[in-house]
């Protein structure tokens, strides 16, 4: 074996050992390298007495475009977006309040407009009069918040698979809810992969030890999880946001994959007969996450969209 081979041999052996002995480093790595795929920065600001941290890249000097997790995730649910979308926009992706970095605290309220007045006063914090929002699932819920109350800060509205809309067909996920279940908050280990095939229509690999690093980063914040979801939960079942569809009055965009086992195909339906001129987007083979699931395709979408406005 000459030295070059020896060297290589080495450095994957290495590699692997710090996979099994140090799984959290490699997950690191691997998230890292994916934010930089993207050209996506990690900073951080204060905002509304909370230290927001985000991922932040893309074109500095172009059109804003903000977007926002939903329940469970964090700021990296978009590293696999942003590489489709940063050559055209500046983009913006926080963590929110009671996820990810963002401050954890039992006493706040997580309702969609109380989330909404949070993430106003993030944009404030950075200087940010106008911007395109995008929001998937809770993220979606927060950002139709955003627009019935600030729509001269919006050029734009794209909602991924948003909760707060019922629609006619009642989704696996209601019929859950309805039985007192949480499943969007695991229990075990085990639950991770039940999670991942209940978001995901199609769910891709990840190593055994990646899962481990993410049960190990859930586990900790499952009561504050459970007490989010529950409001979440009563919020959208009890105080839909269907009558007030009509008072979107920014240009939006609706992607929804049909094969959503949390929220139904339907609720997209609704949304674009409920909000003026509203484009529809639907993917066949979809879950809850498209902007995931198919990156690239829903890029191609949203990007035609925006740049009509």
């Amino acid at each position: 074996m000459n030295t070059l081979a020896l060297i290589l041999a080495l450095a994957l052996a290495a590699v692997v050992a710090l996979y099994f002995l140090a799984p959290r480093t490699v997950f690191g790595w691997a998230r890292n390298a994916q934010r930089r795929k993207g050209g996506m920065a990690q900073k951080s600001i204060e905002a509304g007495g909370l230290t927001w941290p985000y991922l932040e890249g893309g074109k500095a000097d172009g059109a804003v475009l903000v977007l926002v997790h939903g329940f469970g995730g964090d700021k990296d649910n978009w590293s696999f977006y942003a590489p489709h979308v940063k050559d055209h926009y500046r983009v913006i992706a926080p963590d929110l309040p009671g996820f990810g970095e963002n401050t954890r605290a039992a006493g706040l309220d997580y309702s969609g407009a109380a989330q909404a007045e949070r993430l106003a006063a993030f944009l404030d914090a950075l200087g940010i009069e106008t911007c395109h929002l995008g929001g998937n699932s809770m993220g979606g819920l927060i950002a139709l918040h955003f627009a019935f109350k600030y729509p001269q800060r919006l050029r734009s509205l794209t909602l991924f698979n948003n909760a707060g809309v019922i629609g006619p067909d009642e989704s696996e996920l209601q019929r859950m809810v309805g039985r007192g279940e949480s499943p969007l908050v695991p229990r075990s280990l085990a639950d991770v992969d039940k999670l991942m095939d209940f978001i995901v229509h199609k769910p891709r690999y990840i190593p055994g030890a990646f899962k481990k690093v993410m049960w190990q980063d859930m586990a900790p914040h499952q009561g504050l999880l459970d007490a989010i979801f529950a409001q979440i939960a009563e919020e959208a079942l009890a105080k839909p946001l269907n009558a007030r569809l009509g008072e979107v009055s920014v240009p939006t965009q609706i992607v929804w994959g049909r094969h959503d086992r949390l929220l139904d195909v339907s609720c997209a339906t609704v949304q674009h007969a409920g909000i003026r001129d509203s484009e529809l987007v639907i993917f066949e083979d979809v879950g809850h996450v498209p902007m995931i699931e198919k990156p690239a395709e829903t890029a191609r979408h949203h990007l035609a969209f925006l740049a009509k406005h």
